[in-house]
């Protein structure tokens, strides 16, 4: 880990670009948000999010500014083209097929999911937390992408890690009540509690869709300072962007 950004690890084509930010980077934001906050709806002030959000372009020499989502844990995915929409889109997932666009989600424990074609004719960003993948975000994107499914590449980005997450029944409920192997994904702890890996609850899920080229996981946001994670820091805490691009 470096605290100059995360590059995925995973078998993609030359031209297709991915990174994750870090808390660290230098920025903007101050105490409890140091340093590079990019999160708008974090409670830190507008105008410095905004300079970190211009500071990521210039800083990583990015083709354009990232196409911010307003995320809300649903599972609509948008097809984003070179046309400038107004504002942040509602929508937990992006794809694209064109040059120079880059897709981008915001987390703090929540899964980040970059997708692209073997060939890198097509590129996805998925906000992954469970109330999406419970709602089928997953689903909802890749169902929209051109590219055979047998040729798609998925990367797990930095979530909270099982051993930190832990939920209640309705969380585990949401997933077992329409797939019980997802019982696999939860290890009790206290009575009508349980740790929750959404690594394997997003494996599952790619894996039914035809998805076999999975990399990443084995993050855990809550442990790892170089992330922002809510569970840890609570309402103060800032947004870390995942990002993927064609060059």
């Amino acid at each position: 880990m470096r605290d100059a950004g995360l590059v995925p690890d995973w078998p993609a084509p030359p031209h297709v670009h991915a990174m994750v930010t870090t808390r660290r980077m230098p920025g903007n934001s101050q105490p409890p948000y140091d340093a590079f906050n990019l999160g708008l709806r974090s409670g830190e002030g507008e105008s410095v999010v905004r300079a970190n959000r211009d500071l990521l372009v210039r800083a990583f020499a990015l083709p354009a500014g990232p196409r911010w989502l307003h995320q809300v844990h649903g599972n609509r995915s948008l097809r984003l083209t070179e046309e400038i929409i107004e504002g942040e889109p509602e929508a937990d997932a992006a794809f694209t097929s064109q040059r120079g666009i880059v897709l981008a989600v915001l987390t703090a424990d929540c899964m980040p999911i970059l997708i692209c074609s073997d060939d890198g004719a097509e590129i996805a960003a998925i906000h992954g937390g469970w109330r999406g993948l419970a709602a089928g975000v997953v689903e909802s994107c890749i169902s929209r992408l051109l590219t055979p499914r047998a040729r798609l590449l998925a990367w797990l980005g930095p979530a909270i890690g099982l051993a930190s997450y832990e939920v209640g029944e309705e969380v585990r409920a949401a997933f077992v009540e329409t797939d019980a192997g997802a019982a696999a994904a939860f290890v009790p702890t206290r009575r009508g509690h349980w740790h929750c890996d959404l690594y394997t609850l997003a494996r599952r899920q790619l894996s039914a869709l035809g998805v076999a080229h999975i990399f990443g996981g084995g993050f855990d946001t809550f442990s790892d300072e170089h992330f922002y994670s809510y569970r840890r820091d609570g309402a103060r805490s800032g947004r870390f962007a995942s990002l993927i691009w064609r060059e």
